[in-house]
């Protein structure tokens, strides 16, 4: 048997400190690697599927992550003070499982299954830096969990069907008796389904899902990032108990440009220019996503002077329209002047030298 962890936050593998999305992280990580669907028979990995269930239970749950931090028990229930009843535990953070007991005892009972959430799925996407200025519609694999085709996830041979449990009537959880309280946990048997498969599926071999690669259509959006998530709803792993799918996570990974330098919806581009334009004034082109633009240099510029075209960057994702193309201007000098060359600098290096 697995050995259970004293603190909630080891069990899930996070800190005291740990914000919500990184504690819903992790147990999306981990009651995928545990579920009793990926590992039949496995004791081990049942026990601590249950474990990392009862740890998010509270976690995910801000009053019983408060009331966890504030009494400190190993299992999120906060403890009576005093000698003899220092071992009775009160559970505040699922009081429907204590009343669900009660009913169970008076007759009154209801099936209880839960339902869990599908996991989300990742996937990348590679980008040159053209198309992600301009969007594109792309088709990615997936490689995921889906229903067997076979049994039409029910897990079921062909010919059979799920049967009620017959440990829990088909409720999901068993109910243990505490003197007056009830206190009820999922049924070893059927990890909570309500159900058994007798002749398992040869194809998924019980499980009632298969993985497989499915194609998605996806639409980039032009002015996309490296790093940008597109979240396609439903479009991950199927749910368990009939819960919800999981969405699909397109992460996309833009190429470097090699004119280019993107500062948020802004791109940068080195433009080079002479000593004389720099110091008396020009015009220069400038190349731009949507074409070269003639921009004026003022006289006296300095090289890194960066000069604005406004509207003729990246789009922006918001809807705002575009940035700016910002040039960085370079002023280039000479590396092997020619003879006239050479003279008018020398001739303006005695003005400058006379001036001082």
């Amino acid at each position: 048997m697995a050995t259970r962890s004293k603190n909630l936050y080891d069990a899930l593998g996070v800190s005291k400190t740990a914000s919500q999305d990184e504690i819903k992280k992790a147990y999306r990580k981990l009651v995928r690697e545990h579920h009793p669907d990926r590992n039949p028979g496995d004791k081990e990995a049942e026990e601590r599927f249950k474990e990392i269930q009862g740890a998010y239970d509270v976690l995910s749950d801000a009053e019983k992550r408060k009331q966890y931090d504030s009494f400190g028990s190993a299992d999120g229930r906060a403890g009576f003070p005093g000698g003899g009843g220092g071992n009775f535990n009160f559970d505040f953070g699922d009081i429907s499982d204590l009343f669900g007991g009660f009913g169970d005892i008076f007759g009154r009972g209801q099936t209880r299954q839960r339902a869990g959430r599908g996991a989300d799925l990742q996937v990348e996407v590679g980008l040159s830096f053209e198309d992600s200025l301009r969007g594109v519609e792309t088709e990615i694999p997936v490689d995921a969990e889906t229903a067997c085709r076979e049994c039409g996830g029910s897990g079921a041979r062909a010919g059979s069907s799920p049967q009620v449990c017959p440990e829990c009537k088909g409720r999901g959880v068993i109910v243990e008796s505490q003197g007056m309280f009830g206190l009820s946990h999922a049924c070893p048997r059927c990890h909570g389904n309500g159900t058994i498969v007798e002749k398992p599926c040869p194809k998924c071999r019980g499980t009632g899902r298969e993985r497989r690669t499915k194609r998605y259509k996806v639409k980039i959006p032009a002015g996309v990032k490296d790093g940008t998530q597109i979240r396609l709803k439903g479009k991950g792993e199927p749910g368990y108990g009939g819960g919800p799918p999981g969405d699909l996570i397109v992460l996309t990974r833009v190429a470097d440009s090699p004119l280019y330098e993107r500062r948020g919806s802004d791109l940068v581009v080195e433009v080079p220019v002479t000593f004389a334009d720099a110091a008396l004034g020009s015009s220069v082109e400038v190349p731009t996503p949507e074409g070269p633009v003639s921009l004026k240099v003022p006289a006296g510029s300095e090289s890194g002077k960066l000069l604005r075209i406004k509207g003729r960057g990246a789009p922006k994702l918001n809807g705002g329209g575009r940035g700016d193309v910002l040039a960085r201007l370079k002023i280039s000098v000479p590396k092997k002047p020619n003879k006239k060359e050479r003279e008018l600098l020398e001739q303006l290096q005695k003005v400058q030298r006379a001036a001082r």
